[in-house]
Order: structure tokens, then sequence, then C-alpha cells
């Protein structure tokens, strides 16, 4: 019976008076439409049960039919009669009261497929653009009602349709408050039929109420954004992703005016971010710093992917997290700056400064572990530089003067730097994890702010009138009790003195070349004594695996620093000021200490904490280079340098590996543990031990940094 219908339809497609014949079959195939509620008696049968989709397709065949053969920007007579007749609004009604039920995706399908099927552009019409924004704001307030897939099909017509022409976007995201106090036009005519595409004029209504320059204040009437941002949350994944693109495609827009009212006159930036606030509220408290950094990089792509699979209590919640916050990322990479800045800044002052900062100043142990996993986590994860820049100054402020001890102008710095020495080993490896994912990060401000601006002045030098003959008090017995390490740290019987003078501060000296770079690295892997040494006992224990780690590492770094302008060789002496008190600074001086108690502190600790000045001394600055990577400074007095540091942990280590008995045969066999070769037996000094370990592999990743970086170019 359909195949028949269908050719009595193309017989009356291809008659002689396709104007009158046309318009007969579509109002026979409306009044079919209402008939049925006429005479339907069964309120169960679903819409697609019944004759209406059959009639809607039809409707729609003979709409594009006539559109082909009238001239470009012509209506034709059944194009009229939908507008003058408001089909559209009546369709929406139907839709809305879901007679029968599946009515309303039925409605979804025919206005997403005549608006993208149809050249005429159909939303310059008040009749069509009114029964839109009606399908919208019920699609905002019913989400999960079945009908997603074809929700999201009309917001991707409507984007599209935006995107070719974005003077739409103001009348289309304005919802009730253009049409509230009008009243609907009784003509085509009056519905702005004579107007052409793409003008003002084209919706008079909404060009009184709405001007595209003078956006109005956010609505949280349901609209295209409150549609997209709700359907980005579907539990179907294909929903969701599609629902995203749009959101991107929208954010894209090069048009100064829509990209204001996108940010401004839209609950665009609100909704994102709270959204944020949701999900980051729903991830457990005690979340584990080291299941979050374990977790592959979150993609806003690949919702639901890896959830429910046991991995960790609160695994899915981590992730829906990390990948909105990926998808936010993203938004603001590719968005238009107006609209790049509202997100950034409704981030910062919704999510940074109203969840993050109280939880991370508060006094609980397991809160703040928690709030400095995630924060990690959402550091790793940001990519966007305007999204990025907010977040380094909210943690670190925007102070790039040098310190001065016991001063510090922004206090969630100062608290997340002390955490780092904290009496919980949990909340100092976690807080020293965030710091090496900043410090990872391609932004200038994060290594200046916490080390460069106190090396600026280069005060950590002795002056003197004979720089390169200034060595500093007499040498003493190294493992002699009672030593002032701070004061002359360094075993220099045997070095030559070329490569100290030319490290010395004297203007005439000169880079030596590859002796300079060798004795460097001898000096690195010289440091630990050889009754302490083990990794030569081991296959895994070669040198060169760190050299190739280090090259991919310094590599990383000038790769990142390249756009930061930094100098290629250190600041002449004579243009610092002289006499001003050296500082290292609050997170050097945290990092020193942790670093002078490695013999005494757990095992993750100080992988963790000698992994962050690796990567400091892996950073392309030569100050940074002179002051962790010269063994052969003369440093001014009471000041230290992380070779001093060494060598202080190298005498206190001597005299205690000589209380342990059988010292060498326990530390190659801890070694042994800690490489999985034999089971982890507990065993008396196992702290100290490790401590060794580390010492070791800590000093031969120093040499092979100081290799790959080579001598600091141009004179000192």
């Amino acid at each position: 019976m359909l195949s028949r219908l269908g050719a009595l339809l193309q017989q009356a497609v291809e008659s002689r008076e396709p104007s009158v014949d046309l318009l007969e079959a579509f109002t026979e195939h409306w009044t079919g439409i209402t008939g049925y509620y006429l005479e339907a008696t069964d309120e169960s049968v679903a819409a697609r049960q019944t004759d209406i989709p059959w009639r809607l397709r039809q409707m729609l065949d003979i709409l594009v039919h006539e559109e082909q053969q009238r001239p470009p920007g012509d209506t034709g007579p059944c194009l009229e009669y939908l507008l003058q007749h408001k089909l559209l609004e009546t369709l929406g009604t139907l839709g809305k009261a879901e007679y029968p039920p599946g009515m309303r995706q039925q409605v979804l399908l025919f206005f997403s497929r005549l608006l993208g099927r149809l050249q005429h552009p159909l939303l310059h019409y008040l009749n069509v653009l009114r029964p839109v924004q009606k399908l919208l704001q019920l699609s905002g307030d019913r989400l999960g009602s079945g009908a997603e897939r074809e929700e999201v099909q009309l917001a991707a017509v409507l984007c599209s349709k935006i995107q070719q022409d974005a003077s739409l976007l103001p009348y289309i995201l304005q919802g009730k408050s253009v049409l509230n106090g009008r009243r609907a036009p009784e003509s085509p005519r009056e519905g702005g039929l004579e107007h052409g595409p793409g003008t003002a004029a084209s919706c008079p209504a909404a060009s009184a109420s709405c001007p595209p320059a003078q956006p109005s204040p956010p609505r949280r009437d349901s609209n295209l954004v409150t549609c997209l941002v709700a359907l980005c949350s579907s539990k179907k994944s294909r929903v969701a992703l599609k629902a995203r693109e749009n959101l991107l495609l929208l954010a894209g827009l090069s048009q100064e005016a829509a990209a204001t009212c996108l940010a401004r006159g839209s609950a665009l930036c609100p909704l994102l971010v709270g959204h944020l606030c949701d999900l980051y509220g729903a991830v457990p408290a005690g979340t584990d710093p080291a299941d979050v950094l374990a977790m592959d990089r979150a993609s806003w792509r690949s919702q639901g992917d890896g959830a429910g699979d046991g991995a960790f209590p609160g695994k899915e919640s981590l992730a829906e997290f990390l990948g909105w916050l990926d998808f936010l990322d993203e938004l603001v990479m590719g968005a238009h700056p107006l609209v790049a800045d509202g997100i950034s800044e409704a981030v910062e002052e919704k999510f940074f400064q109203g969840i993050l900062q109280p939880q991370l100043l508060q006094m609980s142990e397991l809160a703040v572990l928690g709030a400095t996993a995630v924060l990690a986590g959402t550091v790793r994860q940001l990519r966007a530089p305007a999204l990025l820049h907010r977040l380094v100054l909210f943690l670190l402020g925007p102070h790039r003067h040098p310190e001065t001890p016991g001063d510090d102008p922004h206090p969630l710095r100062a608290q997340l730097i002390d955490r780092c020495d904290h009496l919980c080993d949990e909340i100092s490896l976690a807080s020293l994890r965030l710091f090496e994912e900043l410090l990872r990060k391609p932004h200038e401000h994060v290594a200046h702010n916490l080390v460069l601006r106190n090396l600026e002045a280069r005060a950590y030098l002795q002056r003197g009138p004979h720089g390169p003959e200034e060595r500093g008090p007499p040498e003493t017995d190294p493992e002699e009790d009672g030593l002032d390490l701070e004061e002359d740290p360094y075993f220099t019987d045997g070095f030559p003195d070329n490569f100290r003078a030319t490290k010395n501060p004297s203007p005439a000296s000169t880079p030596s070349g590859k002796g300079q770079v060798s004795e460097v690295v001898s000096s690195f892997l010289c440091l630990v004594p050889e009754e302490a040494k083990t990794s030569s006992c081991m296959e895994e224990g070669g040198y060169d695996t760190y050299v190739h780690d280090a090259l991919g590492t310094v590599q990383a770094c000038r790769a990142s620093a390249a756009p930061w302008g930094w100098p290629s060789s250190p600041r002449p002496l004579d243009s610092c000021h002289p006499g001003v008190a050296f500082y290292e600074g609050h997170f050097l001086k945290v990092l020193f200490d942790r670093m002078g108690r490695i013999l005494d502190q757990p095992y993750s600790l100080n992988l963790q904490v000698t992994s962050v000045l690796s990567l400091l001394a892996a950073l392309p600055h030569p100050h940074l280079h002179e002051y962790l990577l010269d063994p052969y400074l003369s440093l001014a007095p009471g000041c230290r340098s992380l070779f001093s540091v060494l060598v202080r942990v190298i005498g206190e280590l001597m005299q205690r590996l000589q209380r342990v008995p059988h010292s060498r045969a326990k530390l190659l066999l801890v070694r042994r543990q800690l490489l999985g070769q034999v089971p982890g037996e507990q065993m008396d000094h196992t702290v100290l031990l490790k401590g060794v370990v580390v010492l070791e592999e800590f000093c031969k990743e120093l040499a092979a940094i100081a290799l790959v970086k080579g001598p600091p170019e141009g004179p000192p």
C-alpha cells in the first residue's frame, strides 16, 4: 500500500501543474496527520506504528522538490502554507505532548531534516525560529527522555547553519527573551518573508530585542547552548561526543559579535565550569596520588573508557572529571579569544579559587592529600596557554622579585612548598609530584618564580680581588668530626687548577671545552665511594641508560624554553649588585633539606626529591647549570649548592656504613630487592641502604645531565 501511495505521489510531482498538485498533496498529508488525533482511540500505539512518520517524510520530499523547481530564494506555495499556517508550531506542540508516544522524536527528526535539506534560510523566519527555540527549551528540560539522538541531530544542524551565517547565533540563543511579550505575525510576510538571507531585517522581532552587538545578560532559559552542554553528559557516548564537537564548532566562530554573544550573552561559561565542579565533587577525597598519576592522560573523546574496571575506588569519577577537563582545555585552545578568556576566567573563579583553594588551605590531611593529588592530575592535563597561565598564577602568584627568608606574599605557594617537607610522607610525596608536573609545563614563570629569581644576582659566588685563587677556608678531612661542609664542601685535591679557574667569576676566565665537562662528570660519578657502590655488580646499572634518558629530558626542556629568551651564558658579575645576601629560595631550601635527609627517608620519597632536582638541573638556564651542576664553585660564606649538600650526605654516609655489619653485601641485596630479583625481606638499616642506592643513582643521573648539556656558552 505504501509503495502504491508513493507511486501516486511521484505522479503528482511529475504532473504538468506542479504548484497546484504539490500543494494539494502537501495539504492532504498534513490533514492526514491532524486527522489522526480526531480518529485515534488507542493512546498506547507508538508514533512509529502510525502513518505519521511516513506523512512527515512525504511533506519534506514535497518541500525539497518544490525548492528545486523554483529560482533560488523564492518560496513556493507549500513553504508558504507551512509558514502561514504555523505548521511547525503545531508540530512542536504535538511533540511536547508526546502523543502518540514517540511523537517528540518524529518532530525532532522532521525539524532536523527540514533545516538541513532546504537551502532556503528558514531560521530567518520567526514562524520557524520560535518553534525551534521551543524544541530546544524542551530538550533542555527533559534530558534522558530517550530522544537524545534526535536532539543532538537538531543541535548539529543548527550549529551548521550558524557556521554558515554567524549572525543567527544571538537570535537562536535568546530563547524566551526574544519572544516574550510579542505576538506572532499573522502572515508569512509579517514573519519576514520579503527579506533576504543574512540581513538584520530578516528577523525583525529579534532585531528589535537583541542586536548582535549588544548581547543581553546570560539567562538560564534552555537554548542551544544549554541543550548541547546537557547532551555532553549523555550516557550514549556517540551523543555526548557529537554534542562536544558542536560546542567546539560554536566556540571557534571567528566573528567577534558571535563570540561576544556566546561568552557574555549565554550561560556557556557557567554551565561548563559548573559541570567541572560537580564532577570534581564526585571524586573520592582519599584518592591515592599514585593512582591519579598512574592513569593514562584522559581524552575528551574517549568517554567512559576504562570506567568500572575496578583498578581503584573512584577511578570512574576521576576519569570523568579529567575527561571533562581535557574537553575544556581543547575548547579554550580552539575558541575565539573572547570565549577562551571567558571560560578561563570562570574556571579560575569557580574551580581554582572557589573549590581548590579552600581544600588546599584546610587542616584535614585526608582532604589535603586528595586535593593535591587531583591538582597534580589537573596540571598534567592542561595544555591551553590561557588555562595554564591562570593555574600557574593561582598556585605560585605573580611575584618575580628575589625572595627573602620567611617572606612569601602568596600564602598558597608557601603552603604547597612547606608540604614538600610535611610530617606526613604521603602529603610530602603528593606535593613534590605536583611541583614536578608544574616544572614540566611549558611556562617560564614556573621556573622563574620557584628558583631563577633568587639566582639572578649570582650572590652564591664568593667575590674577592683574587677571584681565580679564592678558595675559601683551608680544606680539612671530609670525614673529620665537626667538619663545616657548608664552608668548604669539596674534595678538591687532585682536580686540575685550570678547571677551577674556568668556573671562577674572573672576567678573564673562559670555558675549557670537553675537559671541563669530563671533569664535572667525573666529580659526580666519583662522589660516592667505591665501598658504597653496587651498580657495577648489576647488569642494569649501566651509565649509558642514564645518558639516553638525560638526552631526552634535556632536549624536551630546551624545546620548551626556546621561546622564553633565556641567556646562553651567566650574567656578568660586574652587572650584579654586590653585597646582596644570597638566599636559595623557599623551594630550593626545602629540596636541599630533604636531600640532606636522604639516608633517613622512605625510598619513594627519595626518588621524588631526586626527580625534581634532576628536572631543575636539566633546564637550560646558565645560572641553574652553574648552581646545580658545577662542583667547583667558590661559594660565598654560608651558602650551599647541590654538590655541597651531596658532599655532606656522603660524609654522613661513610660514618654510618661503618656501623653496619656486612654493609656491601646488604647493599647488593637491597638493590636486587628493588629490582625485583629477590623477595623483599625486611632487614636492619633498610631505609639507610635504600638511601645509599638512590644516592648512587642520583649522582649518575646528574653526571649524565652534565654530559648532555655540556659547558655553558660564552664567558661567565
